[in-house]
């Protein structure tokens, strides 16, 4: 029995000791990711959807200087439908933030001076209070500035945290960042930016005119439009996004809500990779992948075959009658071997 008790106490001794190493291995680890040398400075290039900024090829953290315009302008939620959205940079989604794992981002917001209300950003890539809300509450013509070191690498949401939170975000005010590993990522043919919202209307779906805010729809979760980057046919036709059989696309995903979950799904392709809800673990060979309310993904997919991939919210009633549908339109040569119509 005292031999027993003696190898148990030595078990407990040894797996204490290998605790204790894993702990210091962990925080030597975050020491050495938040303490790189900060090297010079560049100022951040920013693009709107389905843009994206080039992959970042430096091997050292440097400042990263961010600007970002709120901007409340009336535009085309559908051909002949208006809407006041408010927005970070002028469009929906807000603009395309890129920085490297290290980096420490110098970060400006500027509310118009014709702006009606008050605005502020949380970053989901911030660690601090409020995502940076707190320090960046400003009035219309104020601005405001602060600094966040870029931590965790990933794709993260940043939305409107000013209350109403709900009102803020249904109205557009959602974009991403991507956090890119010290690494990189890996490259690949074509990177284009998509982002899924769902918006809240006095009138159906399409009515004509000028249409406001209803938040009795949007408390109810019963919206009339559920988009891809802001307006209906925005990413269709003429605006698909282009790629070339054998080209490696990836979408940068995410979905500002503010309510709906999404079920992303590419019609006539699988996704050879998803990073899941934007992060480093892996999927592979996945039809459907799901994106939270203020949540990312980035998925990957080769092309085989030529002609035209929708982009849906699986969820399907909101693609064919709400307006949840994006294109990538794929040129080159058949491959009978992979896809051929009989008759």
């Amino acid at each position: 029995m005292k031999k027993t008790i003696v190898r148990f106490s030595f078990a407990i001794l040894a797996l204490s000791f290998v605790f204790t190493a894993c702990n210091k291995a962990e925080k030597k680890a975050d020491t050495v990711t938040t303490s790189e040398e900060i090297k010079g400075e560049e100022v951040a290039i920013l693009t709107d959807a389905p843009n994206v900024p080039p992959q970042i090829t430096r091997n050292y953290a440097t400042k990263v200087i961010v600007t970002l315009d709120v901007i409340e302008k009336v535009m085309q939620i559908s051909d002949n439908t208006d809407y006041t959205f408010w927005t970070f940079g002028g469009k929906v989604p807000g603009k395309f933030i890129r920085v490297r794992e290290g980096d420490l981002v110098d970060f400006t917001l500027k509310n118009m001076p014709d702006s009606k209300v008050s605005h502020n950003i949380d970053l989901h890539a911030v660690n601090g209070p409020g995502g940076g809300a707190e320090a960046t509450n400003v009035a219309p013509g104020q601005s405001a500035r602060f600094q966040f070191k870029a931590i965790n690498p990933g794709l993260y949401v940043y939305h409107c945290a000013t209350g109403p939170v709900g009102m803020h975000i249904a109205n557009g005010m959602y974009g991403l960042i991507m956090v890119e590993p010290k690494n990189g990522m890996t490259k690949v043919d074509k990177e284009y930016y998509i982002m899924q919202g769902d918006f809240y209307t006095k009138g159906k779906f399409e009515a004509k005119g000028l249409q406001e805010f209803d938040q009795d729809k949007a408390i109810s979760e019963q919206p009339d439009y559920v988009l891809f980057n802001g307006r209906v046919r925005s990413s269709v036709g003429a605006n698909a996004f282009p790629a070339t059989v054998g080209e490696t696309v990836r979408l940068y995903a995410g979905n500002g809500g503010p309510n709906l979950l999404s079920s992303f799904h590419v019609i006539g392709e699988i996704f050879d990779k998803v990073y899941i809800e934007g992060g480093d673990i892996v999927n592979k060979n996945v039809q459907t992948t799901l994106i939270p309310a203020g949540g990312s993904s980035i998925v990957e997919m080769k092309l085989q075959v030529p002609g035209l991939l929708n982009i849906v919210d699986h969820s399907i009633f909101r693609a064919f009658h709400k307006g949840a549908i994006a294109q990538i339109k794929v040129t080159g040569n058949e491959d009978s071997t992979i896809f051929h119509k009989i008759k």
